[in-house]
C-alpha cells in the first residue's frame, strides 16, 4: 500500500499532498475539544498498535505489497478526525524513520490510508451498525482497504513514471486488497468485538448511538 518515491509524477503527487493537507487540517481544528482524559492515552495506544501491524508486508504483483493498513479501526474506535491523526502519525513515522514509503510520495500514503480508508471506514460502520455491530467492524475494514487500494491504483496509473498503466495498476490493487480486505475485516470485527465488551466506555458510540457525533462533515 506505501507508494515509494519515483511511482508518481509530480503533478500527482501535488495533488495528493493538497488533499491531505486539506483534510488533516480540518481533522486538527475538529480533534481539538474531542482529546480528554480517557480518549488521549487511547489514541497512542491505537496508533501504536496499527503501526506494529503494519510493519508485516508481502509482495504483490506489479511492484506493490499488502498488509494490514488498520485505518478502519482507527475511524471507529476513535471517530473519524482522532482517527485521521492517527493514522497520519504512523504513516508519516514509517516513512521518515523506516522508509516504509517516499517522501514526496507521502502525501499520496497519507491520502490513502490517513484519509480515505479512515472515513470510508468510519462511513460504513456508522452506516451498518444498527443492522450487526461486528458485522458492521467488518464491512467497514474490508470496504476501507478496497477503497484505498483503488486511490493508489489510479495515482500510480495515471503517473508515467510507473511501469504500467491505469487498467493494470487499478486491478492489480483492487483485486489483491479486496482479498487482503477479508483479512483485515475479520481483524477489525474481532478486536473492536473484543474492546466494545471490556471497555465499552471507549468506544464512540457503544453506549449512546447520539455520541458517534462529530460527522464527518468536512
Amino acid at each position: 500500500m506505501h507508494i515509494p518515491d519515483g511511482f508518481l509524477d509530480p503533478w500527482v503527487a501535488g495533488l495528493f499532498w493538497l488533499g491531505s493537507g486539506i483534510v488533516i487540517g480540518i481533522a486538527v481544528r475538529r480533534a481539538r475539544g474531542e482529546l480528554g482524559d480517557e480518549r488521549t492515552p487511547l489514541l497512542g495506544v491505537v496508533a501504536a498498535g496499527i503501526f506494529a501491524a503494519q510493519m508485516l508486508n508481502w509482495p504483490i504483483p506489479g511492484g506493490t505489497s499488502a498488509h494490514f493498513v488498520g485505518g478502519a479501526f482507527a475511524g471507529i474506535l476513535l471517530g473519524p478526525y482522532l482517527g485521521v491523526l492517527a493514522m497520519s502519525a504512523v504513516v508519516t513515522i514509517q516513512a521518515l524513520v523506516f522508509g516504509d514509503g517516499g517522501i514526496i510520495a507521502l502525501g499520496a500514503n497519507l491520502f490513502a490510508m490517513a484519509v480515505v480508508d479512515v472515513l470510508v471506514g468510519y462511513a460504513l460502520f456508522r452506516a451498518l451498525r444498527g443492522v450487526h455491530e461486528t458485522g458492521a467492524a467488518f464491512v467497514a475494514g474490508w470496504g476501507a482497504i478496497t477503497v484505498s487500494a483503488l486511490i493508489v491504483g489510479v495515482g500510480i496509473g495515471l503517473s508515467s513514471a510507473f511501469a504500467y498503466e491505469l487498467s493494470v495498476t487499478v486491478l492489480i490493487m483492487v483485486v489483491g486488497h479486496a482479498l487482503l480486505g477479508f483479512v483485515e475485516g475479520a481483524i477489525t470485527a474481532a478486536v473492536y468485538g473484543y474492546v466494545a465488551d471490556a471497555r465499552p466506555d471507549l468506544v464512540l458510540g457503544r453506549l449512546d448511538d447520539d455520541s458517534l457525533s462529530p460527522e464527518v462533515g468536512l
